[in-house]
Protein backbone atom coordinates (compact mmCIF):
# COMPACT_ATOMS: atom_id res chain seq x y z
CA UNK A 1 0.00 0.00 0.00
CA UNK A 2 1.26 3.44 -0.85
CA UNK A 3 -0.13 5.17 2.20
CA UNK A 4 2.03 2.93 4.45
CA UNK A 5 5.70 3.06 2.57
CA UNK A 6 5.07 7.25 2.01
CA UNK A 7 3.96 7.21 5.83
CA UNK A 8 7.16 5.33 6.91
CA UNK A 9 8.92 7.54 4.69
CA UNK A 10 8.00 11.04 6.00
CA UNK A 11 8.58 9.96 9.96
CA UNK A 12 12.03 8.42 9.00
CA UNK A 13 13.14 11.73 6.96
CA UNK A 14 11.22 13.90 10.09
CA UNK A 15 13.21 11.78 12.15
CA UNK A 16 10.21 11.09 14.26
CA UNK A 17 9.50 7.37 16.67
CA UNK A 18 6.30 5.65 16.05
CA UNK A 19 5.22 6.30 19.48
CA UNK A 20 5.65 10.53 18.81
CA UNK A 21 3.43 10.17 16.05
CA UNK A 22 0.91 8.39 17.40
CA UNK A 23 0.98 10.55 20.89
CA UNK A 24 -0.02 13.13 18.55
CA UNK A 25 -3.06 11.64 16.57
CA UNK A 26 -4.01 10.18 19.93
CA UNK A 27 -3.83 6.25 18.55
CA UNK A 28 -1.50 3.49 20.39
CA UNK A 29 2.20 3.07 18.64
CA UNK A 30 0.71 -0.48 17.80
CA UNK A 31 -2.23 0.77 15.79
CA UNK A 32 0.28 3.44 13.79
CA UNK A 33 3.04 0.85 13.18
CA UNK A 34 0.09 -1.37 11.51
CA UNK A 35 -0.73 1.46 9.57
CA UNK A 36 3.01 2.07 8.46
CA UNK A 37 3.38 -2.02 7.63
CA UNK A 38 -0.22 -1.85 5.49
CA UNK A 39 -1.44 -4.21 8.43
CA UNK A 40 -4.12 -1.73 8.83
CA UNK A 41 -6.15 1.09 6.95
CA UNK A 42 -6.46 4.68 8.70
CA UNK A 43 -9.83 5.83 8.34
CA UNK A 44 -10.53 8.90 6.57
CA UNK A 45 -10.53 11.00 9.50
CA UNK A 46 -6.88 9.86 10.58
CA UNK A 47 -6.25 10.17 6.69
CA UNK A 48 -6.95 13.94 7.24
CA UNK A 49 -5.32 14.04 10.59
CA UNK A 50 -2.22 12.43 9.00
CA UNK A 51 -2.41 15.38 6.03
CA UNK A 52 -2.20 17.96 8.86
CA UNK A 53 0.91 16.31 10.78
CA UNK A 54 2.86 15.35 8.05
CA UNK A 55 2.07 19.02 6.22
CA UNK A 56 1.51 17.04 3.14
CA UNK A 57 -1.44 17.29 0.29
CA UNK A 58 -3.79 14.09 0.03
CA UNK A 59 -2.09 13.84 -3.78
CA UNK A 60 1.31 12.96 -1.82
CA UNK A 61 -0.16 10.62 0.86
CA UNK A 62 -1.83 8.42 -1.90
CA UNK A 63 1.12 8.64 -3.98
CA UNK A 64 -0.74 10.23 -6.82
CA UNK A 65 2.48 13.20 -6.75
CA UNK A 66 6.09 13.18 -5.34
Amino acid sequence: MIISKKLRELREDAGILQKDVAKVLGITRVTYTNYELGTREPSLDMVVKLFDFYKVSADYLLGRED
